[in-house]
């Protein structure tokens, strides 16, 4: 047996004959000054600032609620309605612009460099385009099976969202001129699906009777 080994055995029997209490913490007292923090709590301090402040003249909660409401985008695309019932293909390769780095001195992907997202992944949603200010679209909407399919995201070219979505009751999204131009759309309403690698685009006629009217005005 070594030396280290006896040490060890030594030291465990020593603790068999230690009393219990001896191997409990103790309080041993208080040594030297103790003083109370001076520094103010810093999310008390928040608090306290922020209850100083009169939000009111800083905003209208009226200006702010009518500012939400009347929101639109800058680059949302007027389109016409669609004139007759047409299909089409688009093929999503994209090119790269410019030279993409690796992060380690070389390049991933050169300039030029192209090919297809839809060959590693697949969307789910069913993309539904329409001009909410033209009544005759919202009832080709409410009357398609778009409507109550989950799959669906309904994109605006016109109108307003919000009174959209309390019409529908389902979400509401402003189309950009980005991906309006990107899946060739032409004339609304308009959905796009996935198809194996392309996005297949099906424009619809939305006209209801009435002489196309279908009793409804146009909304703004």
């Amino acid at each position: 047996m070594n030396i280290l080994s006896l040490i060890c055995v030594f030291l465990f029997a020593l603790l068999d004959f230690l009393p219990a209490g001896s191997a409990c913490a103790r309080d041993l007292g208080k040594f030297g000054s103790t003083y109370p923090i001076a520094e103010k709590d810093a999310l008390q301090e928040m608090v306290d600032r922020a209850a100083e402040i009169d939000w009111t003249r800083v905003f209208d909660p009226e200006q702010t609620k009518k500012r939400i409401r009347e929101f639109r985008p800058a680059d949302v695309a007027a389109l016409p309605a669609a004139a007759e019932d047409h299909t089409f293909r688009v093929d999503m390769t994209w090119s790269a612009v410019f030279d993409i780095p690796d992060g380690r001195g070389g390049i991933l992907y050169p300039k030029g460099y192209t090919f297809n997202p839809l060959d590693y992944v697949f969307l789910p949603n069913i993309l539904v385009f329409i001009d909410a200010s033209d009544c005759r679209q919202m009832v080709w909407f409410k009357s398609s099976p778009y409507k109550s399919d989950m799959r669906t995201m309904l994109l605006l070219t016109g109108g307003s969202y919000w009174d959209t979505i309390n019409d529908l009751k389902i979400p509401a999204f402003y189309a950009s001129k980005y991906i309006i131009e990107r899946l060739k759309i032409k004339a609304v309403p308009s959905v796009a699906v996935q198809k194996g690698n392309f996005m297949e685009v099906r424009e619809y006629v939305s006209d209801s009777g009435n002489n196309g009217q279908g009793g409804c005005r146009r909304r703004q």
